[in-house]
């Protein structure tokens, strides 16, 4: 489905963007290193504690020594017998770090989802979900490459850090 937006068209003609009729639903999981800026995105189908398991495992996968902390939010699924059993594997290794209620300008990712959308969804009706996915991977891989702009837009400043 895409986000509609404002955008610039010839004067006097409507732009019009197409929509589906019945809209097949992904979600994004993901996280990102407030350090590096580098970033570790899903695509699921469903957004479940089963899903944010999957993304801490990816997290401690992909940092297989020190300390992982991880700030979010204080939804529903962040909270179950899964994710305790994933704490407990990480022997200590993985922090939990919740943020207030309804902040999501505190939490980094979401600065990132919404550049996102700005240059991936905003007024793009994807041909099928197949697509949509794969331009997804594409954005965050070409992110990935370049971890300097992903620092800029959540606003980390990893000298002030150190």
């Amino acid at each position: 489905m895409p986000t509609l937006k404002a955008i610039w068209g010839p004067k006097g003609r409507q732009v019009m963007v197409p929509t589906p009729a019945q809209p097949k639903k992904r979600y994004g999981i993901g996280a990102v290193d407030y350090h590096t800026g580098r970033t570790v995105v899903l695509v699921r189908r469903r957004k479940r504690r089963r899903e944010i398991a999957e993304l801490l495992e990816a997290l401690l996968q992909k940092h297989p020594t020190g300390t992982v902390y991880v700030a979010w939010d204080n939804s529903n699924t962040h909270e179950d017998e899964e994710i305790e059993a994933v704490l407990r594997g990480a022997a200590g290794r993985l922090v939990l770090l919740y943020l207030p209620t309804y902040s999501p300008w505190l939490n980094p990712i979401e600065m990132l989802w919404r550049h996102f959308r700005r240059e991936v969804t905003h007024c793009e009706l994807f041909e099928n979900v197949k697509a949509l996915i794969a331009a997804t991977y594409e954005f965050f891989e070409r992110y990935n490459r370049c971890p300097w702009r992903v620092l800029s837009i959540i606003g980390s400043n990893p000298a002030e850090i150190a």
